[in-house]
């Protein structure tokens, strides 16, 4: 089944044929979180791909018959003490070169060109000029949407290279056409960048001159020999969230194996959404699924882990956490929950009186879960973005010991429910929006105290020079020119157009999110932005594209709905995952999700988080009122690989009284103070805030 000039089925690599390489793609990891999407979309072109170390000595290339090579992005600066080792000579051997993002700094640097960390970054989608003449762009417009992500950018261009492609005054393309060795400084392999795949085609087809043939296994079938080679006779203990990823999963194992080895259970964290154990249960059993549910939400509230003494200390010495309804850190938060999650399945295993050395533990991890979490599995060099509960320490250990089953470890959200159909999950199942494994703990912000640093003011100011544009201009402050230097010219004529237009205030809020900027995990403010008259919502996603390029500090942008906002909240509702606490998150979840799903407009939406924030509004602080109340986030999500991705745009993707219905509705949950809408695209922002 290959996924193939407009064909919608997908396929799976096979191992190397005869070790040859002849006519493959080589493309060599720097450590970006989208190494694997560029494999992927190498694969839906039928062009044979292998990801490789980035230290890969070019005479291994020539010698294994490779037609091209691709290098991917990367967190690391190629002026770092601690850079990845690469080969130059791979851009000697007479192999076309595409060098993505790090790659074309690498490029650059070798031919004598210079990479300097700038004042501006780059993260989300841009509008960048194309010199359409080049071979890489051929076909293309002289303007493209692309994704953007890095704070490094070419300063001097190599000699016997040209520039093709600029945003505003960076550098976004440089090419050598004699040499077919092409850089370029945003990402064409990810949904964002508009006709990346046009551009990949040139470089594959009409550069590089590779063959479409590239025909493999049945992906299904590969999951299958996999999982029977693996498991023999043993049993298997399945973990099932009522996901998308962990029913595939079992579907799979359930037609791999007989009946009797599969022991699916669902384990209730205590973090679920409204009846969603009661509604998993009754799904799969109308799949002739036999599920043993577990109620373990005590032990998950109050479970613990053993973290290092500090960030610091190098020595195996470990600590244990405190308990979870006490703990605020969200890398902590989604350790614990990993590690109960195990222990509740040791002590399931121990009540069938089953031998744990003979028993797998199966999982529906995905490959960006691995990449998010650094795993040598999908990256050597990847930098971690968040652990995901199903890639612990003490999940890898098992690995090690063999005893973990991930037959779809290699597969990307939508390849699941492709994969999903082809076993005949009903259709409810295999598009519902995907639901993390933590479930509504990580959708809880927990605080004990404001996150204020030494730069709050300053980047308060810089967001009030930002949101009053029209006026900063005309009263010169050293700011201002920071501001500046960060916008081209025609961004600045749309700032100040959105400023004369639209009585806009844009502050801080004191908690911070996860966020992923230069392929590297970013844990920083939230911006919050209130307007006088309704929603504009084309000028706020200008800003919101525009406030995390100008302030690093910055990884998020919301809109906050109700009156305008002189006062922002400069402290928190202390809040922990109490069952009061997520008795409200709930809530605001069953209610946000009901109406979207009585609108019609579900399936046009990837996934939908309510987060709840520690944030109370409106208070008047002459008054001293303590803050007691809390907020919510309402976060939309577009994508088709869920490593970036969009927010849904209200009179655009999703109507506004959609929106504005839940907004509404939430409001009148008691302990509410205001509702917010996620105005930010991945990257700067994760499609979760933890």
């Amino acid at each position: 089944m290959a996924l193939c000039n407009g064909d919608s089925k997908l396929e799976i690599s096979s191992a190397e044929q005869n070790g040859s390489c002849e006519g493959a793609v080589a493309i060599l990891d720097a450590g970006a979180q989208y190494g694997k999407v560029i494999d992927r979309r190498v694969r839906e072109l039928c062009v044979r791909s292998e990801i490789l170390p980035l230290e890969t000595p070019a005479f291994a290339l020539r010698e294994q018959g490779y037609r091209a090579i691709i290098i991917s992005g990367g967190p690391a600066s190629v002026y770092a003490e601690d850079a990845p080792w690469f080969d130059p000579a791979i851009f000697t051997i007479g192999k076309p070169v595409l060098g993505i993002c790090y790659g074309m700094q690498m490029m650059n640097k070798v031919f004598g060109g210079t990479v300097h960390k700038k004042s501006v970054r780059e993260d989300g989608v841009f509008s960048i000029g194309l010199d359409n003449t080049c071979s890489l762009f051929r076909g293309l417009q002289k303007e493209e949407q692309v994704l953007l992500t890095h704070g490094d950018s070419v300063d001097k261009v190599a000699d016997g290279f040209k520039v093709v492609a600029q945003s505003g005054n960076i550098i976004a393309g440089i090419a050598n056409e004699q040499k077919k060795l092409y850089g370029t400084q945003f990402h064409p392999e990810v949904d964002l960048t508009e006709r990346g795949m046009e551009m990949l085609r040139n470089f594959l087809f009409e550069i590089a001159g590779c063959t479409n043939n590239f025909t493999v296994q049945n992906r299904q079938q590969a999951c299958i020999n996999e999982i029977r080679e693996k498991v023999d006779k043993s049993k298997v203990l399945v973990l099932l969230s009522g996901g998308v990823d962990s029913t595939v999963c079992t579907a799979l194992l359930n037609k791999a194996l007989n009946q009797d080895q599969v022991i699916a259970v669902h384990i209730d964290n205590g973090f679920m959404r409204k009846r969603e154990s009661q509604s998993v249960e009754e799904a799969l059993t109308k799949l002739n699924i036999k599920l043993k549910v577990v109620n373990a939400a005590h032990t998950f509230y109050n479970g613990t882990t053993t973290l290092p003494i500090s960030e610091e200390d190098r020595t195996p010495r470990k600590r244990i956490s405190k308990t979870l309804n006490m703990t605020t850190n969200p890398e902590e938060k989604r350790k614990i929950i990993g590690d109960t999650f195990v222990k509740v399945a040791n002590e399931v295993i121990g009540e069938m009186n089953l031998k744990s050395e003979e028993v797998f533990l199966a999982q529906g991890t995905l490959r960006p879960d691995l990449i998010e979490s650094a795993s040598h599995l999908a990256s050597g060099k990847a930098e971690v973005i968040k652990t995901h509960h199903n890639d612990t320490e003490l999940i890898r250990k098992l690995r090690d010991e063999g005893k973990v089953i991930e037959p779809l470890k290699d597969f990307h959200k939508d390849e699941v429910r492709a994969l999903g159909r082809e076993l005949g999950l009903p259709e409810e199942i295999v598009s519902r929006h995907p639901f993390p494994g933590p479930g509504l703990s990580i959708r809880v912000i927990c605080a004990e105290e404001p996150y204020i640093c030494k730069d709050f003011a300053e980047t308060n100011n810089i967001l009030k020079i930002i949101t009053d544009f029209s006026a900063s201009v005309k009263k010169p402050h050293v700011l201002l020119q920071r501001v500046k230097s960060c916008i081209s010219d025609e961004e600045e004529e749309k700032l100040m157009q959105i400023t004369s237009l639209h009585s806009l205030n844009a502050f801080l809020l004191p908690i911070k999110t996860v966020g992923v900027q230069g392929d590297c995990r970013s844990y920083c403010y939230v911006c919050g932005v209130t307007s006088k008259e309704s929603p504009h919502w084309e000028s706020l996603m200008f800003l919101a594209r525009l406030i995390p390029r100008m302030c690093h500090s910055i990884n998020r942008v919301v809109y906050v709905f109700g009156s305008h906002m002189k006062e922002p909240p400069t402290d928190i509702t202390p809040t922990f995952l109490t069952t009061g606490v997520l008795s409200t998150l709930r809530q605001a979840d069953f209610v946000a999700h009901s109406i979207l799903r009585e609108s019609g407009y579900s399936g046009k939406i990837s996934q939908m988080p309510v987060i709840l924030t520690p944030l109370h509004f409106d208070r008047d602080p002459l008054q001293k009122q303590p803050s007691c109340r809390r907020s919510v986030v309402v976060r939309t999500f577009i994508t088709s690989d869920f490593m970036t991705g969009i927010p849904a745009m209200p009179s655009n993707h999703i109507p506004e009284e959609v929106v504005l219905k839940m907004v509404n509705e939430i409001k009148k949950i008691p302990g509410i103070s205001r509702v917010m809408y996620d105005l930010t695209s991945k990257p700067p922002g994760t499609t979760e805030w933890e």
